[in-house]
C-alpha cells in the first residue's frame, strides 16, 4: 500500500527509519527520499511553499557523527518530482569522503532518472563545494535556491551564489552531455562465469552512466545487502576536480535512498573502472568500505572500451 501525501506534518512521519512502535509489534514506513509528482501535486500548497516545509523533517535522515549538524537539500525536479538530499559523514576517514546534501540531492536525481533539477530549499547556505559542484548542471545559473535558515527565505538563482563561475563550459564542448542528461561510456565486460555476475552487470551500467568527462575514467559501483538487494551508483566528476563524487559514495547514496540502515548490512561489492584510467577508485573504495563495514568483500574489474554501431 502506497503512502499518500497529505501535508508536510504527515510527510514527515515516514521521513524516519522504520522503528517499533511503542507497544506494538510493527514498524513505522522506511523513510523516503523521493515523492512522486502525483503526490506532490495533491498537496494544497504550490512547491515554493512545499519544498521548505519538507526540509526540517529530511534533517532527521542526515548521517553526521562528526559534526553533528545535519544537513538537508529538498528539491523539485522537472518531472514534478521531489527529491531529498542530506549529508553523510563517515568517521575515521578524512573529510573528503563525505557526501555532501547537494551531492546527495543531485545523485539521487541521476538515480531516478530525473533530466533537471528546477529548484530546491536547503536547511543551510551550500558551501563553495556544493555550489561548484551544482555547475555539472546545464543551466546551472538558473537553479533556484532557498535557504531556510535565512531571516527573510527567499528563492534565489544559483548565480547569486556563484556569479563568477568555471564549469562544464570552459572546458566541454557545447555539445557534450552534461550531469543528468543521457550518455554512455561504451565499456564492457569479458563475459562473466562465476565471477558475481549479478553485481557485475548493474556496476557495469553504473560505470557506463558515469559522468566523468574531464578524465575519461568512468567507473560505478555495486553494493549487495544481506537481504540481496542490490545498490548502484556512478563516479560523478566535477570540473574542478575536488568536488567530485566517487562511485561508492553515489551507491552508498542508493543504499539510503533504498533504505538502507546500518553499513554492516553491506555483504559485498563490485567495482568497475575503465582499463587504463588516469583516476583510479580501487584504493580509496577499499579503504572507506573497510572502515564502515569491514567484513564486506570488494572485487575490482577493468572493463574496456568499445565502438558503439552507428545508428542508420
Amino acid at each position: 500500500m502506497s503512502h499518500q501525501f497529505r501535508s508536510p506534518s504527515s510527510f514527515s512521519l515516514f521521513l524516519h527509519r522504520g522503528k517499533k512502535v511503542a507497544d506494538m509489534d510493527m514498524e513505522q514506513p522506511k523513510p523516503r527520499f523521493v515523492i512522486s509528482a502525483s503526490e506532490a501535486q495533491s498537496h494544497s500548497s504550490p512547491a515554493a511553499k512545499l519544498l521548505p516545509s519538507l526540509v526540517s523533517p529530511a534533517q532527521a535522515l542526515a548521517r553526521p557523527p562528526i559534526s553533528n549538524f545535519p544537513v538537508a537539500a529538498v528539491g523539485l525536479g522537472a518531472s514534478g518530482r521531489i527529491f531529498v538530499g542530506v549529508n553523510v559523514e563517515f568517521p575515521g576517514l578524512p573529510f573528503h569522503h563525505t557526501i555532501h546534501a547537494e551531492q546527495f540531492l543531485l545523485t539521487n536525481l541521476s538515480l531516478h532518472g530525473e533530466t533537471r533539477l528546477d529548484s530546491f530549499a536547503v536547511s543551510a547556505a551550500p558551501c563553495g563545494h556544493c555550489r561548484q559542484f551544482l555547475q555539472e548542471l546545464r543551466d546551472a545559473p538558473d537553479i533556484q535556491i532557498l535557504i531556510t535558515s535565512h531571516t527573510n527565505p527567499h528563492f534565489t538563482p544559483l548565480s547569486h551564489f556563484l556569479s563568477h563561475h568555471f564549469g562544464p563550459h570552459d572546458l566541454l564542448p557545447k555539445t557534450a552531455p552534461l550531469l543528468l542528461e543521457h550518455r554512455h561510456n561504451a565499456l564492457s565486460l569479458p563475459i562473466p562465469q562465476s565471477n558475481d555476475p549479478n553485481l557485475m552487470l548493474p556496476a557495469l551500467e553504473a560505470a557506463n552512466n558515469s559522468h566523468a568527462p574531464y578524465s575519461a575514467s568512468p567507473s560505478g559501483v555495486a553494493l549487495l545487502d544481506s537481504k540481496g538487494n542490490v545498490f548502484k551508483g556512478s563516479y560523478i566528476e566535477s570540473a574542478a576536480y575536488n568536488p567530485s563524487l566517487g562511485p561508492l559514495q553515489a551507491a552508498l547514496v542508493a543504499f539510503i535512498v533504498g533504505g538502507g540502515g546500518d553499513y554492516d548490512e553491506i555483504v559485498a561489492a563490485v567495482l568497475v573502472e575503465k582499463e587504463g584510467a588516469v583516476i583510479k577508485q580501487e584504493p580509496t573504495a577499499r579503504l572507506l568500505l573497510h572502515s564502515i563495514s569491514p567484513r564486506c568483500h570488494l572485487k575490482a574489474f577493468l572493463a574496456t572500451s568499445c565502438h558503439l554501431p552507428h545508428s542508420t
